[in-house]
């Protein structure tokens, strides 16, 4: 379990369940550590003590239990604060402090713009890290994906994908779910002509067979890659808008497309 440097953090992948990701952020400045979206408690304190870090601040983007099943066991081993948005505190288990687009979020010192990004759950947050250059940004936005709009509709879904999309292009992406050859298995139905999508999508192929993560990926890829953040582009808006120029006409289409896919 190799930690990987990002500014002020070292960041461990931890899998879980069938395809969900966590991620461990240490500070090494002042030794804390925090778990993003843990699912389950005893896969993440394992991960923890392999790396001789112990668990200070969970970090919740939503309420599902896939993304905090883990919180309260979690709090029972190490008495961790319990970050969430405040959009959805009721849902949050054992949460501690609830932090709106206004608050931000502090952590080790370092403070995170918290981002509203409602669509996959009324209440979704994402957590960007400017120095980290990293945003944690749960099932909102996959590599090339999105999430489902369980709690939301498409008008408030791509107002949430283009507020990620306007992260600086080396912005390390760490979302809730390994779904990348999936992904792009459909976005090449999408966006048949995108030569960066083709060679990202063999890229990732290789990766996978090698039982490697595809996260993180990075905010350039994709802006380049994605079809969801791509739905204004004029090839997808003539596609899919259905003439309307409207690129929440043409997200909804290829999130409809991506849910029979």
């Amino acid at each position: 379990m190799k930690p990987r440097a990002a500014g002020p953090f070292d960041i461990v992948v931890v899998p879980l369940l069938k395809d969900n990701y966590a991620y461990l952020i240490h500070a090494r400045a002042t030794g804390e550590t925090a778990v993003v979206d843990p699912s389950e408690a005893e896969p993440v304190l394992t991960a923890a003590r392999d790396m001789s870090w112990r668990i200070s601040h969970i970090i919740n983007t939503h309420h599902h239990n896939d993304h905090c099943g883990g919180n309260v066991g979690i709090k029972r081993a190490c008495q961790p604060v319990i970050i969430g948005p405040a959009y959805d505190r009721q849902r949050i288990p054992g949460l501690t402090v609830s932090v709106n687009e206004e608050s931000g979020l502090d952590f080790a010192g370092e403070h995170a713009d918290v981002l509203f990004i409602p669509g996959h759950t009324r209440g979704h947050i994402a957590v960007h890290f400017a120095k980290a250059k990293a945003v944690f940004c749960g099932d909102t936005l996959f590599s090339i994906g999105c999430g489902r709009m369980f709690e939301g509709t498409a008008e408030q879904m791509w107002p949430s994908l283009k507020k990620l999309r306007a992260l600086p292009d080396d912005t390390l992406i760490f979302c809730g779910h390994e779904y990348t050859e999936a992904n792009c298995r459909f976005a090449l139905t999408v966006d048949p002509d995108n030569a960066r999508l083709r060679d990202y999508a063999e890229g990732v192929a290789a990766a996978r067979a090698k039982g490697e993560f595809t996260i993180p990926s990075t905010m350039a890829i994709e802006k380049a890659c994605n079809p969801f953040l791509r739905a204004d582009d004029p090839t997808l808006l003539e596609r899919f808008g259905g003439g309307t120029g409207n690129p929440v006409a043409a997200f909804a289409a290829i999130r409809q497309a991506k849910d029979v896919f």
